[in-house]
């Protein structure tokens, strides 16, 4: 409630920046359940089962010790959430444990200071750099504690009485990225730092944000590409050295994403991921609710023997390993590449405008522009990004490549929009767009092949099983919301739209929210592709063609409407399957593998295929 309300005292601007999200209890357990609360309620039942009464008091009163002895660090605490719900929830085992004693305190001889509760507030720790947050903070921490105690006062038959309040010091009021931890906590005492840090991502920090994540990294290479959270990682991953503190932080998914994993993890080379949960919505407990796409990583450094869990939804998957991309997989890192790691025509980005919209024009634009020049007909085109491409729509965009400075300045219409077009080029801040300016008539980065190309939006939905790909025809030009193949046949098209190939994006691609974003870099060029002889081959380009078939009967509906899991028409699915056989048949996978076994035989062919070109 507290939280709630100091988040509902924030304007929205203030949020945003500073990233702030507060959190549902539900949530909360998200972290602390896996991290600490299910294994000490399973000791707990194993004390309460002892049949012997000594034997039983003594293992619930060594439970209690132990439960005095954990020390939390939340370095991101806001109003506290995280901290409260962990003391409620720590003084609840211990309230259980109590009842489990079946003693009456009252019975003793038991002086004024007697108290049989342990866990005090003296053991949790928080760094909040709002004031106002930290007040509320140690406010929420203190009615927690008498609401407890309360519930203790009950079960042990004594009044309890908080009162004088205590005020530890613990929650200080500081910047978690340039404070020592040190400072505020003793890593000897420290037990577990949970939290979740502000979800601010490459592009909405702040400048002096991007320096305090500089700071914490220093100069490696990538640094400009990491999440806002990626700086409580490093500080948790050098305080816990190899001293055996577990973590567990809420962030933002995109940090196991793309070329964001590689970057992030791979410094981090000793650090253990102990449970995960993929990509879910977070959800706050204020009115003006917070829904950004998160994953949550529980983790260690040093030895570790435990269990290891990967939570997807209602699935729990139990992982030999979990690698940066929240796979069971082993740690690889699918590393950026500029050319294509297998034989295979390179893929490219759709042309570039840069023109602040005025070489995009509309339906009604167009027959304006024709009806003024005639001759505009020729240098005007069908324009496709990943959403004109998958609803089946398209917009218009003049295209000037090779058109006759004569003939441009016949049309007033077109010679007023490449004025537009230098203009905002010159007024831009970065240098390179400033440059284009000296050629207003062309788009900034023109890759429109002279030959009919096949298309991968850059951007889809996450609930589609295949990410829609198609042939184009060489006139339609495709925009840098694209990615295009030229050259590419029926047996890259089969290979690139089977269930093979998205298990492997699935796993190496980033994300826009929870939407697929694909790379040519990351997903494309790294690839392993099945070495399929002649007859194989000629079997994949059948069923590819069957696919492109069945889209064929629904000559009304775009591959929006043929690809919702929905309203897949059953002659789509069943191509599709037939399509998927027969590509895991060149990969030699059989029906029985899962995806995850997909993955893995992917990037075993990976490693062994850098492996190669590394000796070679």
């Amino acid at each position: 409630i507290f939280g709630s309300v100091f988040e509902s005292t924030l304007n929205p601007e203030t949020r945003h920046s500073g990233g702030m999200h507060y959190t549902s209890i539900e949530n909360i357990h998200r972290v602390i359940d896996p991290l600490f609360l299910d294994g000490l309620r399973e000791d707990l039942e194993k004390a309460k089962t002892e049949k012997t009464p000594a034997v039983r008091r003594r293992k619930l009163k060594e439970f209690r010790d132990r439960l005095a002895r954990i020390t939390i660090l939340d370095p991101a605490c806001g109003s506290g959430n995280f901290l409260t719900e962990s003391y409620i929830s720590l003084r609840r085992l211990e309230n259980e444990a109590l009842r489990a004693e079946g003693e009456r305190h009252t019975e003793l001889n038991l002086g004024e200071d007697f108290s049989p509760v342990s866990v005090s507030l003296r053991q949790f720790y928080g760094i909040e750099i709002n004031d106002f947050a930290v007040a509320v903070a140690q406010t929420a921490l203190w009615i927690a504690e008498n609401q407890m105690m309360q519930e203790t006062a009950d079960i042990v038959g004594v009044s309890l009485d908080i009162l004088p309040l205590k005020n530890y010091h613990n929650i200080v009021e500081a910047n978690a990225l340039t404070i020592d931890w040190k400072d505020v906590v003793d890593p000897g005492s420290l037990t577990y730092i949970i939290g979740n840090p502000p979800f601010l991502g490459a592009m909405m920090m702040s400048k002096r944000q991007r320096s305090e994540l500089i700071s914490v990294w220093g100069d490696i290479r990538g640094v400009g590409e990491l999440d806002y959270v990626s700086g409580w990682y490093k500080k948790a991953y050098d305080l816990i050295s190899d001293s055996g503190i577990r973590c567990a932080f809420v962030s933002t998914n995109s940090i196991c994403q793309g070329q964001q994993a590689v970057t992030l993890w791979k410094p981090l080379s000793q650090l253990i991921r102990t449970f995960a949960y993929r990509t879910f919505i977070w959800d706050s407990q204020s009115n003006a609710k917070a829904h950004v796409h998160c994953v949550i990583v529980g983790f260690t450094r040093g030895s570790y023997n435990g269990p290891r869990y990967i939570f997807d939804g209602d699935k729990v998957i139990h992982a030999t390993n979990i690698s940066p991309y929240l796979n069971d997989a082993p740690d690889v890192f699918i590393d950026s590449r500029s050319t294509p790691l297998w034989p295979v025509p390179p893929m490219a980005f759709g042309s570039m405008p840069r023109d602040g919209g005025n070489f995009i024009i509309t339906d009604e634009e167009r027959r304006s522009f024709i009806s003024q020049q005639p001759l505009a007909d020729s240098w005007i085109k069908k324009y496709v990004g990943a959403r004109e491409f998958i609803n089946s729509t398209y917009r218009w965009c003049l295209w000037l490549v090779g058109v006759s400075p004569a003939a441009i300045r016949q049309s007033p219409m077109t010679m007023q929009r490449v004025e537009d077009v230098r203009k905002f080029r010159l007024d831009s801040k970065a240098d390179a767009t400033r440059k284009f300016a000296d050629t207003p008539t062309l788009f900034c980065q023109i890759a429109q092949p002279d030959s009919d190309y096949l298309l991968v939006p850059a951007v889809s939905s996450e609930k589609r099983t295949y990410i829609p790909i198609g042939f184009m025809d060489k006139d339609i030009i495709a925009s840098n919301l694209v990615q295009i193949i030229p050259g590419a046949g029926l047996y890259h098209f089969g290979v690139l739209t089977s269930s093979i190939h998205m298990a492997w994006m699935r796993t190496v691609a980033g994300r826009l929210e929870s939407r697929y974003r694909y790379s040519k870099d990351i997903v494309y060029n790294n690839f392993p592709w099945p070495d399929a002889d002649d007859r194989q081959r000629a079997e994949i380009e059948r069923a590819a063609q069957a696919v492109l078939d069945a889209r064929g009967l629904y000559p009304d509906s775009s591959l929006a409407d043929l690809y919702d899991p929905l309203t897949m028409p059953p002659e789509l699915r069943k191509a599709h399957r037939a399509c998927d056989r027969s590509v895991a048949r060149a990969y030699g996978f059989s029906d029985a593998m899962t995806e995850a076994d997909i993955v893995g035989a992917l990037i075993k062919m990976y490693i062994n295929k850098t492996n190669e070109q590394r000796y070679e």
